[in-house]
């Protein structure tokens, strides 16, 4: 079927790039070797809006085993003159796409908004722009990551190539679908490699939208392909056989089914970000207000729905009843910004479907039994998803809500003495991907910080994430990292050329 959208006829005589989606003409369709397509799949997706547990559509496509097989065919025939293609003309296509999806950036971020209920001002208007950053900085790498030599005092000239691994795929979370997308693509494209996409089923449109720009920005045929889909969609990546590499972003019990899959299949390259129970450690010399920011954002910020979120927070006795004040009153001020995230004014969303909702609910009404519930606790409202930012205190290190990532605005507060003390209950958990400590004592933050098993550490700061450094965790957060030239190695190939110089 041909591609959805504006006719070639009118698109033709428009100045600026057409982007003919939107809430009321939705992407639907895969994006197969640069054309919309129907699904030879059957089954269909059915998307909901969180605000209201409205339908959005249930006709969305779902990539059965035809459509995966003819995606990798797809890469496959194109792979051979992508590899070749000169890095300057790589660089410039991904700068083209960085522009068209800054040129459309409202647009896309409704579309995400629609099934994610992230609200504009505090997730989307950020999400999108991180999408078109972070494709204008791995264009910037296309020509500057270097292999490496060695001098030939033994005879032989040792040269190091990086070379791409074919045909690639990206399995993305729902809690930051586009951004996900491009941290995986953007990398993937750049250092050579063909990519697939399969976006999560509760949030597929914006990535399905971007078929429309990879075409106008240049990309060849079969380079860069979208397949909405389920679970069996990405178990049907992660076990095929011409796949040579997945970069998962999810769960960890996914995530230890996705190394299974692709272990006994080809033993493809795996990338896993998974899940977290970040700690935030507050010291009493502190800066209060700045640790009671961090701290309440880290969790609140796209409605605590982010794998990095600061979610245990031990604060020193010294400042504990302060800062318990503050905290607390920060949130509940908070709670006052949750609404529609259609409304300009919103900070706070519902979370993204009754699934989640029902989860995260369950954690609140077993927590009453675990700890002292200080603020929220409760569903606002009677329509949606909407939870209150809540806060257990005195909770048990052993404690399900300690111990288990929420994933929504729900965080635990505990006091502590002494800094062995507090490295023991920051590492005891089977997470290990960001950590922050709060401290004016410069030695202590960098002591601590070298103390604590994470994949990351903020000192006076948590929950960031940054493109020109490694994003990724220890222990069950993840093997393989984001981001940086680190991601860079993970999509590519070093190959040892040795040559004789020694007749």
């Amino acid at each position: 079927m041909a591609q959805q959208g504006t006719p070639a006829s009118n698109a033709a005589t428009e100045t600026k790039s057409s982007f003919p989606w939107s809430r009321t003409n939705l992407p639907k369709q895969l994006f197969i070797n640069n054309e919309y397509v129907d699904a030879k799949s059957p089954g269909k997706l059915a998307v909901y809006n969180p605000k209201d547990g409205s339908l959005v559509a249930d006709d969305v496509a779902l990539a059965g085993e035809q459509d995966v097989d003819a995606a990798v065919a797809a890469a496959e025939a194109a792979f051979p003159a992508w590899k070749k293609t000169t890095a300057t003309h790589r660089r410039n296509l991904l700068l083209k796409l960085a522009d068209l999806i800054e040129e459309h950036s409202v647009k896309f971020a409704e579309l995400t908004r629609l099934s994610l209920g992230a609200p504009f001002t505090s997730f989307g208007a950020l999400e999108i722009k991180g999408v078109s950053e972070a494709y204008r900085y791995f264009a910037g790498w296309c020509d500057k990551f270097a292999g490496e030599s060695y001098p030939q005092d033994d005879g032989f000239l040792k040269i190091v190539r990086n070379e791409p691994l074919g045909v690639t795929a990206g399995i993305v979370p729902w809690n930051g679908p586009v951004a996900t997308a491009a941290m995986k693509s953007a990398p993937a494209l750049a250092t050579g490699n063909c990519f697939i996409l399969k976006p999560s089923e509760k949030t597929p449109f914006g990535a399905l939208a971007l078929g429309t720009l990879i075409k106008e920005a240049g990309f060849p045929p079969g380079v860069f392909q979208v397949l909405s889909g389920d679970g069996s969609t990405g178990a049907l990546l992660a076990s095929h056989m011409r796949i040579r590499k997945i970069s998962f972003t999810g769960s960890t019990v996914t995530g230890r089914k996705i190394q299974e899959m692709a272990a006994k299949s080809n033993l493809k390259r795996v990338t896993l970000e998974l899940g977290g129970k970040s700690p935030a450690v507050v010291f009493d010399d502190a800066n209060l207000e700045n640790a009671i920011f961090w701290c309440v954002n880290a969790i609140c910020g796209n409605t605590g729905q982010v794998c990095c979120a600061a979610s245990r927070v031990y604060v020193q006795e010294g400042i504990y009843d302060k800062f318990l004040e503050g905290y607390k009153k920060a949130m509940e001020e908070r709670a006052k910004t949750v609404g529609d995230p259609d409304v300009e004014a919103t900070l706070m969303g519902p979370v993204v479907d009754k699934l989640q909702f029902d989860r995260v609910s369950g954690f609140l009404e077993r927590g009453r039994t675990q700890g002292t519930l200080l603020v929220g606790g409760s569903r606002i409202g009677d329509q949606g998803y909407f939870i209150e930012p809540t806060i257990f205190a005195d909770v048990p290190e052993d404690a399900e809500i300690c111990k288990k990532e929420i994933f929504g605005p729900v965080a635990i507060l505990n006091k502590f003495k002494t800094e062995e003390e507090i490295i023991s209950k920051s590492n005891d958990t089977i997470y290990g991907l960001m950590a922050g400590v709060f401290t004016q004592d410069i030695n202590r933050a960098l002591r601590i910080a070298s103390e604590l098993d994470t994949g990351m550490v903020g000192i006076n700061c948590v929950s960031l994430v940054f493109l020109t450094t490694p994003f990724g965790g220890t222990k069950e957060s993840g093997t393989g990292r984001e981001n940086a030239i680190h991601v860079l190695r993970m999509f590519t190939e070093p190959k040892t050329i040795m040559v004789n110089l020694t007749y």
